[in-house]
């Protein structure tokens, strides 16, 4: 039985995926279907014999996302120096599931390890560092057109100014101190976060650049120590693009960590930001998936305790 994330999830198995595939893509109807074991929290995951991937959003209306990876990920893809999934093809709601859902193409490579403060440098990191900097600046050299401006799908907190997320942060601070094991400094974590409402720019966003929202290693794939593909667009938008710093601090030590800042260029009020916004991403996903993703919840401890040894 597949795990129950939401409050409004929706049912999803292996009949109504296989229905779905046999009524939309009957080229496909004969693979093997295989749900994984990893799937995501936006989207159930199918495995669909060796060379595609099926996904299902989880929950009402997050099918917009998948209409949007549809429209965008294309330009950005045509952009970025590595791999993106290529959708293959759109699936349509049905018996009874109403969303409209996704293939893509399978790409091969494993999630890096999320990076332990404890822990003496790991070199091969760099090279991971190396490759996100590319990413980054690459998205944020992808002209923005008019039409996506003006594209309410296309904005999202995270593109928003830092101050914008601080009554979210209290919210999630507060919810991690109910957890009676969490062995994290929360009044640490919330000094550091005043703190850094006052960094130059916390109180208004950067001008609109792409960013793709959710740079952390559930959606990064890396081989030979290098990184070879970016997953998931759904959470792609436009505005301040500052947001795709902050999983740096889950997947990168810090040597890596200064590879990453000194190949993008940026200042050290932009870099601190992305601290923040790491700190406010990990406690809220802490929270909420304490029980329900064990990985998830412990990638973004580590995220948080990597902060606050950065802020030692």
């Amino acid at each position: 039985m597949a795990a129950i994330l939401h409050d409004d999830e929706l049912p999803i198995d292996d009949q109504l995926v296989r229905r779905l595939v046999e009524r939309d893509l009957p080229e496909y109807a004969e693979l093997p279907l295989t749900r994984l074991g990893a799937s995501g929290s936006t989207n159930a995951l199918y495995r669909l014999g060796p060379e595609l991937l099926v996904r299902l959003p989880r929950q009402p209306g997050n099918g917009a996302s998948i209409t949007k990876e549809q429209r965008w990920t294309p330009v950005l893809a045509a952009a970025l120096p590595v791999a993106v999934p290529e959708i293959v093809a759109l699936g349509e709601p049905g018996f009874g599931y109403p969303e409209p859902w996704s293939v893509v193409r399978w790409i091969d490579g494993t999630h890096p390890t999320s990076a332990d403060p404890t822990a003496p440098p790991d070199p091969t990191r760099t090279g991971l560092a190396e490759g996100l900097a590319e990413v980054v600046a690459a998205l944020r050299d992808v002209p923005v057109p008019a039409e996506a401006v003006g594209d309410p799908a296309l904005r999202w907190y995270r593109g928003r100014a830092l101050a914008e997320f601080d009554a979210d942060f209290r919210r999630n601070l507060e919810r991690c101190r109910e957890i009676t094991d969490l062995d994290l400094d929360l009044d640490a974590a919330r000094a550091l976060w005043e703190r850094s409402l006052a960094l130059p720019g916390a109180t208004t966003a950067g001008p609109d650049r792409w960013y793709h929202g959710d740079l952390v290693a559930e959606n990064l794939l890396v081989g030979h120590d290098r990184l070879v593909a970016v997953l998931d667009f759904g959470a792609v938008a436009v505005g301040d693009p500052t947001i795709d710093l902050h999983g740096a601090w889950e997947v990168l030590d810090p040597p890596a960590r200064a590879v990453l800042q000194d190949r993008l260029g940026i200042d050290e009020a932009e870099w601190l930001r992305g601290r923040a916004w790491a700190l406010g991403i990990a406690l809220g996903a802490v929270g909420y998936y304490w029980d329900s993703m064990p990985g998830r919840r412990d990638d973004r401890l580590a995220m948080a305790r990597n902060v606050l040894a950065d802020a030692d």
